[in-house]
């Protein structure tokens, strides 16, 4: 994979990657940017909840689950003092749609954890991630009804 970042002035790039979409960052006005732009911490932690997913809906889909609405929200801290790195993550999996089933989800979420999302394998190695979902049930014109929630633990690792 090739990126580069092309300097606009001040604080702002655009960046481009092999897909050939353009995005652009910035920094906040108070750190001397315009504000113009995604800050690159918060592009890790968008790259972190898309790559898991879009495991996770391909995974629910294969299983035949009718799932109506999805999200991701990853829940990032930071260290305080520099460089303020991700120290700690939650991924919150909110999955609707009609009579989905829970080990269906527990299986994708599980899959993505350990096998198919690259970036959570490699944020893992350096820092814990927690992983949580809810289930509702879609009951139509936009409402829907909490059926469960829980939590996925990642297995210890092992010493070789």
């Amino acid at each position: 994979m090739e990126a580069m970042v092309n300097w606009q002035g001040g604080l702002a790039f655009d960046g481009k990657a092999d897909t050939g979409f353009q995005i652009r960052l910035d920094a906040a006005a108070s750190a001397g940017g315009e504000n113009s732009g995604f800050r690159p911490m918060e592009l890790l932690a968008i790259g972190l909840a898309g790559c898991t997913a879009m495991d996770v809906i391909s995974i629910l889909q294969k299983k035949r689950q009718e799932v109506t609405g999805f999200q991701v929200l990853a829940h990032m801290e930071r260290r305080e003092a520099h460089p303020k790195m991700f120290n700690h993550a939650v991924l919150e999996y909110l999955i609707s749609g009609h009579s989905i089933d829970e080990a269906a989800v527990v299986r994708s979420i599980e899959l993505s954890a350990t096998t198919y999302c690259s970036a959570q394998a490699m944020f893992a190695q350096i820092m814990p991630i927690e992983l949580r979902f809810s289930i509702f049930e879609d009951l139509g014109d936009g409402r829907q009804e909490l059926v469960t929630s829980g939590s996925y633990t990642l297995p210890e690792k092992t010493a070789a």
